[in-house]
């Protein structure tokens, strides 16, 4: 019989029990003998080897495959931008209006129908993008055939000959979309034709009145190289080497021009209303004459601004290139790769955006997302959930409003297709529900760490949110029992007295899906637990004021304070006011509030606080009036329990008038509330500026003084806050 082969070993070592006897054998034989204890333990680890290459252990779940973001794969599908260089468009040698004094010449050619010459250019093109395609497989050989480039090199001088040839010459500089490559057609253009404020002055007035073709040509090379200054190696000031620009005026002129012109000069160029937001508007262009002239210059603009978008770090001129470009979104149906370019950059910016601009940015995800339906709503959502994760993995009192800002933008996107963002949100809530329950079943350190934390409490806010705001329009149900299955597992996961922020906020969640969804959620024996929790004496210390906004986990030593012990027992009945406040008219409150009375009338008999005594004892004489009214009301009527049409209409008069006492009481519970959770922000805050202010102080003598960034900030906003990787200057401090 002949050898086996690897994979057959493989097979047979992993799953034939023969085998692993005769291996057994086999290492007795040259080995010590050991006790039987050991060589059972060695059996056993076999074993429990084989079982999970065998997909048997389920305990030794890998938990990376657990993570909230490998819920959706990474879109690696995405079709690249179909040309390799972002150059200048060709332009006519002559073209009279980047003479350098700014002066008119053959005014005649400018006026030339357009439509009638490109029929030219569109075969022109043909054979430039056959040519460009052909150079680009050998360009591809080269790097992937080390020995196809030596023979290139072998032939270098009858290479160089043909392309000095004019047949050739085209090629070289151009790409397969039309552009120059910008190694060579930006020297040719920064060299020869330098534009001017006066010359620009000229540009836009032949593009506004004339529509001039070439006129716009100039007027997009110079725009493309006003984006792209910083990044390349010409410099804007040095007149014999710049990208077409001549000083600072002319470069913020022609940036401020095109952003705030360029959309209207080509609907008015193409015959588009400007309310047309249809993307069919500019397919049915698609194989027009007109189109085919304007394609190259719509490219040229929409990337030179995408790329401005990645190198401009000031907020405001970032939020009005992004509302200027908000209004071309339709053009972006004929470039599929830059329209996701676009929505990268979007959800970059309103994630690490702040104000205006993130504002700005979603209401551009939010256009994709309704201009372009299915084809990128998926897309849309499927990037804003994976920023938001990425995004919410810490949390202090300055970043909350934010991370309040995106679940509220992200909620809204949803409602575009409320449907397939239901699909997805089953998808991510399974995701924690594996996650929750392997944390259940093996407690391991890492597993449970990843439930308590930002990111994973941040994901279920979000889905809580989602379902309260359509679950009455659409059938959420299914997701709805689900995160309630969830925020009940991590209540009993997490029960001690360090987690009670993490308590207060999963009885929050469950308030909160009741309330919206009418479905009566058990939430009293959670809320009732934490006035069980004994950490310190009845009499300890105030206790340093504590943000529970900010943390999900308590320090040890706050546990052991007055506050603690203050803030469980107010938690309590504002979470019992607003869960008896959504049930306190319906026909079964008397039963519902009798065991919680129970063990509010013992806590109230053990505690030795007077102030906690006198709150308790309020809320017990409110719930106890609320079920005198219902018991009275209910002893009135005449139908059964079975007439549930009767059942749910009981009390609704009384309910929309909202005049019962118990609703006057939790009203003015909440407001309590929120003047107190007022007061302790303010407190925080102020504490968080006094640390501030010490860090400053503290500061090392070699930093940059307030004064000196003001005057830095302020060059910029003049050159508009382009960042072309140069580093400041720095002011340093002499020890006097």
């Amino acid at each position: 019989m002949g050898k086996l082969g690897k994979k057959a070993r493989k097979f047979a070592k992993k799953n034939l029990q023969s085998v692993l006897k005769r291996k057994r054998k086999l290492k007795s034989m040259f080995k010590k003998k050991g006790s039987k204890n050991e060589q059972d333990e060695a059996e056993n680890l076999e074993e429990e080897k084989i079982s999970k290459s065998n997909g048997r252990d389920l305990v030794g779940e890998n938990i990376e495959d657990a993570a909230l973001d490998a819920v959706f794969s990474d879109e690696s599908d995405v079709v690249e931008d179909d040309s390799e260089s972002d150059g200048y468009l060709s332009e006519d040698s002559g073209c009279a209006y980047l003479d350098e004094n700014g002066s008119e010449s053959n005014q005649d050619d400018t006026n030339v129908d357009y439509i009638g010459a490109c029929e030219l250019s569109v075969q022109n093109r043909e054979i430039l993008l056959e040519l460009a395609g052909e150079r680009k497989k050998l360009e591809r050989l080269e790097k992937k055939d080390p020995e196809f480039s030596k023979f290139l090199e072998n032939y270098e001088n009858g290479l160089g000959k043909l392309r000095d040839e004019e047949n050739f010459s085209d090629e070289d500089n151009t790409s397969d979309d039309g552009t120059q490559n910008p190694s060579k057609g930006s020297a040719i253009l920064s060299k020869d034709k330098l534009l001017t404020s006066s010359a620009l002055d000229t540009l836009c007035q032949l593009v506004r009145k004339q529509h001039s073709i070439p006129a716009l040509t100039s007027l997009l090379n110079g725009y493309r190289a006003a984006c792209h200054y910083g990044t390349e190696p010409s410099g804007l000031l040095d007149v014999d080497s710049c990208c077409g620009l001549q000083d600072s005026k002319t470069f913020s002129k022609i940036l401020i021009f095109m952003l705030q012109e360029a959309d209207n000069i080509f609907r008015e160029m193409l015959g588009i209303s400007c309310s047309s937001c249809k993307k069919e508007t500019i397919l049915e262009l698609k194989n027009t004459l007109k189109w085919n002239a304007m394609k190259p210059l719509i490219k040229s603009y929409l990337r030179s601004t995408l790329f401005l978008l990645n190198q401009v770090t000031d907020s405001e001129i970032l939020a009005f290139s992004l509302v200027q470009l908000r209004a071309s979104i339709i053009f972006f149906a004929a470039f599929r790769p830059l329209l996701h370019r676009l929505i990268k950059i979007a959800v970059h910016l309103w994630v690490t955006g702040e104000g205006c601009l993130a504002s700005h940015s979603f209401l551009v995800i939010r256009d994709v997302a309704s201009v372009f339906r299915s084809d990128c709503f998926d897309s849309c959502l499927i990037k804003t959930y994976k920023a938001f994760i990425g995004h919410c993995k810490f949390v202090d009192p300055v970043s909350s409003k934010h991370m309040q800002f995106l679940r509220n933008s992200f909620i809204e996107l949803c409602s575009q297709d409320v449907q397939n963002s239901s699909s997805k949100a089953m998808v991510c809530v399974e995701q924690l529900a594996k996650i929750l329950q392997m944390g259940l079943r093996t407690k391991k350190k890492e597993v449970v760490k990843r439930i308590c934390s930002w990111q994973y409490t941040n994901c279920i806010d979000l889905w809580v949110s989602f379902i309260s705001a359509y679950i009455q329009d659409y059938d959420l149900k299914p997701l709805l029992y689900t995160i309630i299955q969830i925020i009940n597992g991590v209540a009993v996961l997490f029960p001690g007295p360090r987690y009670l922020p993490l308590r207060l906020q999963c009885i929050q969640w469950l308030n909160n899906l009741s309330s919206s969804s009418g479905v009566f959620i058990p939430v009293a024996s959670l809320a009732l637990d934490i006035l069980e929790y004994k950490t310190g004496k009845d009499n300890g210390k105030p206790g340093k004021d504590f943000n529970f906004s900010s943390s999900v986990k308590l320090p040890k030593h706050w546990l052991k304070s007055r506050n603690f012990q203050e803030k469980c027992v107010s938690s309590v009945i504002e979470l019992l006011a607003m869960h008896f406040a959504k049930w306190s008219y319906h026909i079964t409150f008397p039963e519902l509030a009798t065991i919680p009375l129970i063990r509010l009338r013992k806590f109230n008999e053990t505690t030795t606080i007077e102030s906690f005594r006198r709150v308790v004892k309020r809320f017990i004489e409110q719930v106890e009036q609320n079920i005198e009214f219902v018991q009275r009301k209910r002893d009135e009527v005449a139908f059964s329990p079975k007439d549930h049409q009767s059942v749910e209409s009981f009390l609704q008069f009384e309910k929309s008038s909202a005049n019962t006492p118990f609703t006057q009481y939790y009203k003015s519970i909440m407001e309590k509330a929120a003047s107190r959770n007022l007061v302790m922000n303010q407190k925080i805050s102020s504490m968080l500026q006094k640390k501030s202010k010490r860090k400053k102080q503290l500061l090392p003598n070699n930093t940059l003084h307030v004064g000196a960034n003001d005057e830095v900030s302020e060059e910029r906003k003049v050159d508009l806050s382009i960042d072309d990787g140069r580093d400041g200057k720095r002011v340093k401090k002499r020890k006097t």
